[in-house]
């Protein structure tokens, strides 16, 4: 089990509201806490991917529960 130090239950929105969602967590967050977020749609895991390479930020597990994709994505 990972650790995390806030989740963000992103299930039922569409692009981009889940990654909007991430975004504003990691500003709570101070750099290398983990914020861990659920989404249910089917393109998150592109968007997370492609701001976690253009924002530093790294996405250290995705899984994939049914119709949930979950996310652990620790701040730089």
């Amino acid at each position: 089990m990972i650790e995390f130090n806030l989740e963000v239950d992103a299930s039922g929105l569409m692009c981009p509201l889940p990654l909007l969602r991430l975004k504003k967590a990691l500003m709570t967050l101070a750099s290398g806490e983990v914020v861990k977020v659920i989404a249910t749609d089917p393109a998150a895991h592109l968007d997370f991917g492609v701001y976690a390479l253009q924002s530093g930020h790294q996405i250290i597990e995705q899984l994939k529960q049914d119709d949930q994709q979950i996310f652990y994505v620790k701040k730089h």
